[in-house]
């Protein structure tokens, strides 16, 4: 068993750790997720504080990969939030959703790309994610939705 302090591994570093770790293949497959959410109720202080604090995330091996993720998300005119994820967990928001779940009601995490078209996954080119834009369309669509969500 390999144990990790959450504060010595940001999320690309896990994945090079886990590709010469012995850990199984599955642990290194980065995919890029849309997330919608909604604010819970009475959270939106606090996580407007936790943006503010830069404390979101805090003790996650994801680190600032939060703060990205509200910096580019978007708040729908219906009340909902969203933004594309990069998650390196075998099972997606793995590590991340009781980081978002303190903050947010998580409606629907879905592939932000197609696995068939992963360069990683299909094996074309390895460690692909890691400067990929295969989600790029998909965010540049979603930049157009609704406001900035930035509180």
């Amino acid at each position: 068993m390999v144990s990790l302090s959450n504060h010595a591994v940001s999320a690309v570093n896990l994945g090079f750790f886990t590709r010469f770790s012995g850990l199984p293949a599955r642990y290194n497959q980065p995919m890029r997720y849309l997330v919608t959410a909604k604010v819970k109720p009475g959270q939106t202080e606090a996580l407007a504080q936790a943006i503010d604090d830069r404390t979101l995330g805090n003790g996650s091996v994801a680190g600032d990969e939060y703060l990205r993720n509200m910096a580019d998300a978007r708040q729908l005119d219906d009340g909902r939030v969203q933004w594309v994820e990069v998650c390196f967990c075998p099972t997606p928001l793995a590590e991340e959703r009781e980081y978002w779940e303190e903050y947010f009601d998580l409606i629907k995490v879905q592939d932000a790309h197609a696995r068939t078209r992963c360069r990683d996954l299909n094996g074309t080119e390895p460690w692909a994610c890691v400067d990929c834009d295969c989600s790029a369309r998909l965010e540049g669509r979603l930049a157009t939705k609704g406001s900035r969500f930035l509180l």
